[in-house]
């Protein structure tokens, strides 16, 4: 009798040796990218309701400034703030040079990092903010140049503002 069973998996090629994938692992791919483009989804949303994105906004910012030890320990405190403002700055149509993809990352993650319920759990001390950390320190790498060029603009919208303000009016 010849075995007609098919193949449940496929093959792919690994450090030049064909490795068989299992039919398990690629539901479990799909789910991850379902759970990206849901994110994107829910950010671009959050994005376009001006009343979702404000309380997204406030909210981080308040987490961040709590003075929760973990988020000090992290770092992720300082890198929080500038994203916060990027897009309160781009919503408000005040600057206009962030990319629309690096808002809907910025926003994707802040979303994930106000939810209580994501891969860790925050109520767990410690650890529980160590995943927000790496989300947010990903996002942050990954539009650096965007972050500096924005705060850039801000040096220099608060330096001209000074100005205007100490300069005494000619009469």
């Amino acid at each position: 009798m010849i075995n007609d069973r098919r193949r449940t998996s496929q093959t792919t090629r690994c450090r030049g040796k064909i490795v068989e994938e299992p039919e398990k692992i690629r539901p479990a791919m799909n789910k991850s990218m379902t759970t990206l483009s849901e994110a994107k989804r829910k950010a671009e949303s959050v994005i376009k309701n001006p009343r979702k994105r404000g309380k997204l906004l406030d909210t981080a910012s308040s987490l961040a400034s709590s003075g929760i030890h973990a988020l000090q320990i992290s770092g992720i405190t300082e890198k929080i703030s500038p994203l916060v403002r990027m897009v309160r700055c781009t919503a408000s149509r005040e600057y206009l040079d962030t990319p629309w993809q690096s808002i809907v990352l910025i926003t994707a993650a802040l979303i994930y990092f106000v939810s209580p319920f994501d891969a860790i759990a925050d109520f767990l001390p410690i650890i529980g903010f160590v995943d927000d950390a790496a989300v947010i320190s990903a996002v942050f790498a990954s539009i650096s140049k965007d972050v500096e060029k924005f705060i850039a603009w801000e040096a220099t919208k608060t330096a001209s503002n000074t100005e205007s303000i100490s300069s005494p009016e000619p009469e």
